[in-house]
């Protein structure tokens, strides 16, 4: 019996098993590397002081962070390529304009792992760009929905709404457009895949995946105050 209905096995380990190596990978040139990109000495003697820890444990944790940011800016790949997976959608791959595309389903969209993966003074851009994809007679999208996907929500709340941020320049929203929508990570899982509970599926599959991936090396511990984090990212 496959993990998740929507997805073969086989992509799914695949693309677990790649994110573990960039992890990996993160994490020794943390090491390597350290010291390379300047480090705030102010900042640090005030963490080490303020948290009452030495300098072994500074260093830690520094590294840590480090590597931690790096792998932070693959968590939406990772996701743009699951998605992609699903039956009657496409992965548009990096570099390209837009991230998924269902000629199906007449929807395209913009994939980012969390709500403030874009500024607030950026988000007019974005909408102004799905809005040049979906709007023009000329397009080829033209009359599809574009969602701007936040994968990990603010406050925990799903929704499925039209996209109105402000534009500072013009000190207004964003014109309406019921086509150009702003949706978070586990309602666009549902959206894609037809699943009420795709997101959840794969979040709890993937400690069995680590673990298989790593020939058991990494076994994902205190699963269920995962799942906490989990259900309080997705009311």
């Amino acid at each position: 019996m496959p993990w998740l209905s929507w997805i073969k096995d086989a992509d799914l380990k695949n693309e677990v098993g790649q994110l573990l190596s960039i992890a990996k990978e993160a994490q020794k040139a943390a090491v390597d590397e350290f010291g390379k990109n300047v480090i705030d000495p102010f900042a640090a003697i005030f963490e080490m002081s303020g948290f009452d820890i030495n300098y072994e444990a500074w260093l830690k944790s520094e590294t840590t962070r480090q590597a931690q940011k790096t792998l932070q800016n693959h968590i939406g790949d990772f996701h743009q390529n699951i998605l992609g997976y699903s039956k009657g959608w496409t992965n548009m791959k990096v570099g390209n304009v837009i991230d998924l595309f269902s000629e199906k389903n007449k929807a395209i969209a913009e994939i980012k792992n969390k709500y403030n993966t874009i500024s607030g003074g950026k988000l007019s851009d974005l909408y102004y760009s799905l809005a040049k994809l979906v709007c023009p007679k000329s397009s080829i999208y033209k009359g599809y929905t574009a969602y701007y996907v936040a994968v990990i929500p603010k406050n925990g709340e799903r929704y499925n709404k039209p996209f109105t941020p402000s534009d500072k320049d013009k000190g207004e929203k964003c014109p309406l457009n019921e086509h150009i929508r702003e949706i978070d990570g586990a309602s666009f899982y549902s959206l894609v895949t037809g699943s009420d509970k795709a997101l959840d599926g794969l979040f709890d599959v993937l400690p069995e995946i680590i673990k298989i991936c790593s020939g058991g090396k990494y076994q994902v511990k205190d699963k269920a105050k995962l799942k906490e984090f989990f259900n309080l990212a997705y009311k």
